[in-house]
């Protein structure tokens, strides 16, 4: 399928969203965890979210062991110095050994509608890097192309503006940040991990070209929110240091380590009456990678990276309960359709690899105790071009937010 369809079946997607929204109910805008702690009024503010999660292969004719993991626990702390001054930072720890910090910022309110913000941030693409505590999605694992297309959790150092335009039902936010590490003693693209090893995370990260990242959200339209969001950037090489402009040579190594991104998003999700939908894309075009897999691979890395990557999942669910009022739990079985190819173009050096092409099929219940702590389980189906069967895992969770 080439890009121009998959431009049409992103109009269509947004199309069909939008044709819901027109029966009567509320608007439709989402807060994640630092956006709660944002809103509240006491110096000192606490929250946090954490996983643990049961992942078991089976079907396979073979025994396979299963995976037990605290996935990650995480603090949020937030912090008012006055009312336009504020501080937000996310702690975490992951597979009960790692800890990283995956945000942290200042913010300061311009005037309602305007906020400018610096330091550690996410990038606003797509729906799962912003809102991924786990009571705010289906299945007990992330969707695989917020690790694979958008290597999620992505969060990069730099500044920009942010806001909420009320009259027009708008949220937007626009950031300039240090580029991904495309090289530092070697090529860290691959057509297996696409970009998310370059992912510096604000742990002495390097830069010698920014990117921009933005994103709007509009919320105007009846139980609907669409995304729109973007990444344009080339990826950084540490073969720029020290780098004479005299040095013809050595310039053209590192002219050759980097590649160009310019990676592009559309989400919706629409809720109504216990009916839950939700869908997204993304399509990220890169150049120069005919120069870097030819570089690259004479120091002795992968050199088979994609010219486009692209990634979609379509997704739908129900509230069991919604009818029966006095409940105050919610059960919603859902099935979640994916796809996703590393190689959707490639380079004249590079060989097409179906197995970067691969469909997901995911099906399963969340079991929402309260609207912050839930019971998850699912089957997920995973199948590369080149195969005839579905590997299946049976998967088991806890989730939870404050």
């Amino acid at each position: 399928m080439n890009t121009k369809k998959y431009g049409i079946l992103t109009v269509i997607l947004l199309s069909c969203f939008s044709f819901l929204s027109v029966a009567n109910s509320q608007d439709v805008s989402f807060q994640n965890s630092a956006e709660i702690l944002l809103g509240k009024e006491n110096k000192l503010n606490i929250g946090g979210y954490g996983e643990v999660h049961y992942n078991q292969p089976f079907g396979n004719n073979k025994q396979e062991l299963g995976q037990v993991d605290v996935h990650r626990m995480v603090l949020f702390l937030g912090y008012n110095f006055s009312s336009n001054t504020q501080f937000v930072t996310e702690i975490e720890y992951e597979y009960a050994n790692e800890l990283w910090i995956e945000q942290l910022f200042l913010q300061q309110k311009i005037n309602p509608s305007i906020s400018f913000r610096a330091g550690l941030l996410l990038i606003p693409m797509g729906i799962i890097n912003e809102y991924h505590e786990p009571t705010t999605f289906h299945g007990v694992e992330r969707p695989l192309i917020d690790n694979k297309i958008a290597p999620s959790t992505w969060r990069e150092i730099g500044f920009g503006l942010t806001g909420n335009i009320l009259p027009i039902n708008l949220k937007y936010q626009a950031y300039l940040v240090n580029g991904l590490n495309g090289y530092d003693t070697k090529g860290v693209f691959s057509g297996t991990n696409a970009l998310r090893q370059g992912r510096q995370k604000g742990s002495k990260a390097y830069v010698n070209s920014p990117a921009f990242a933005g994103k709007i959200e509009y919320y105007g339209a009846r139980n609907l929110s669409l995304g729109l969001s973007t990444y344009q950037g080339v990826s950084q090489s540490k073969l720029y240091n020290n780098l004479s402009a005299n040095d013809t040579e050595t310039l053209l190594k590192a002219d050759s380590s980097v590649v160009g991104i310019s990676m592009f998003g559309a989400d919706a999700r629409y809720q109504k009456n216990g009916f839950e939908l939700r869908g997204q894309l993304y399509y990220t075009q890169l150049s120069n990678t005919k120069q870097y897999n030819e570089f690259t691979g004479t120091t002795g890395s992968n050199n088979d990276l994609g010219k486009a990557l692209i990634g979609y999942y379509v997704e739908a669910g129900y509230n069991v309960f919604k009818p029966f009022n006095s409940l105050k739990t919610e059960l919603i079985p859902f099935v979640r359709y994916e796809y996703f190819d590393t190689h959707h173009a490639i380079d004249e050096i590079t060989t097409k690899n179906l197995g970067y092409q691969q469909t997901i099929i995911t099906a399963g219940v969340t079991y929402k105790l309260t609207p912050n702590a839930a019971l998850k389980t699912d089957v997920q189906f995973t199948k590369s071009a080149m195969s005839s069967t579905y590997n299946k895992v049976f998967n088991v969770g806890i989730g939870f937010m404050f």
